[in-house]
């Protein structure tokens, strides 16, 4: 049985959140206006796609647990999407392809997503239809996932997508912002996804990642360092207080991208 991505639930969240960061990475505010249209119409709290892709995540981000809990996890999780209901997810999952083919166009479905093989394993586990044989191997491989430390790879015949869309990606967002520090990849998770909640997280990552780099940026200008460095401190600083004053835009984003990276590179100069 060949597997649909368009009717993987999982796979329709995350190669939506990877166009999102093309988007902003492209600076594309009417795509990207449109992309968080679309997500918050289908997987806001109580939506019955985002029910779904949490039964997805239990299993796929559970990990380091012994044998015997992941495998009644997993009979919990299972019962647990037999209770959804199956015309509703169907009828969800049909008006969003239609709203990603009209709205955004076939090239959405071209998104390389790293982990398809795993995404494609959880859904034949929840598909009534699949082989008993190949669903007791992909829910084996589940379980040693969730219970001992180890890459996927589930014994499927399932080839991964066409990597070409990824890596023509990963260069125009390194051209862009040059190589990634992690506080900086940790930043852009939460803004790619804070249309879940409403940005409650990116607001309290903010909250934390703006003191620490007023914090940074206060010592740099009391230390004896030179006076334009200083003075840039001191706007940086100024500009950051203004957060919490008003909305969070495209701008800030790389503001706030930028002021991570400076920090860094004056550390780096510090220590050597």
């Amino acid at each position: 049985m060949k597997h649909n991505k368009k009717r993987n639930t999982a796979f329709i969240y995350e190669t939506l959140t990877r166009e999102l960061t093309k988007t902003i990475v492209g600076k594309d505010p009417s795509r990207k206006a449109r992309l968080v249209g679309i997500l918050r119409e289908f997987f806001s709290k109580g939506a019955i796609l985002r029910q779904e892709l949490e039964l997805y995540a239990t299993l796929l981000e559970t990990t380091n647990i012994q044998q015997k809990i992941a495998e009644r996890l997993l009979e919990e999780t299972k019962r647990a999407y037999q209770r959804l209901d199956e015309n509703a997810i169907f009828d969800a999952q049909s008006r969003i392809i239609t709203a990603i083919n009209k709205g955004l166009g076939q090239e959405v479905w071209s998104n390389f997503v790293p982990n398809f093989k795993a995404l494609a394993s959880v859904s034949s586990i929840f598909n009534p239809k699949t082989a008993i044989k190949k669903k007791v191997l992909f829910e084996q491989v589940i379980i040693e996932n969730m219970s001992v430390k180890r890459s996927w790879a589930p014994p499927a015949d399932l080839k991964p997508l066409d990597n070409l869309a990824y890596n023509s990606f990963i260069k125009k967002f390194n051209n862009k912002y040059g190589e990634l520090l992690q506080e900086q990849k940790d930043f852009l998770s939460r803004y790619v996804t804070s249309f879940a909640d409403d940005g409650f997280e990116l607001r309290l990552y903010l909250n934390e990642e703006i003191s620490r780099l007023k914090t940074q940026l206060t010592e740099i200008t009391t230390e004896d360092v030179e006076a334009a460095v200083a003075q840039k401190a001191s706007e940086v600083v100024e500009y950051l207080d203004g957060f919490r004053h008003r909305e969070f835009t495209d701008e800030d984003l790389k503001k706030v991208l930028k002021t991570q990276e400076l920090v860094q590179e004056i550390h780096s100069h510090d220590s050597n």
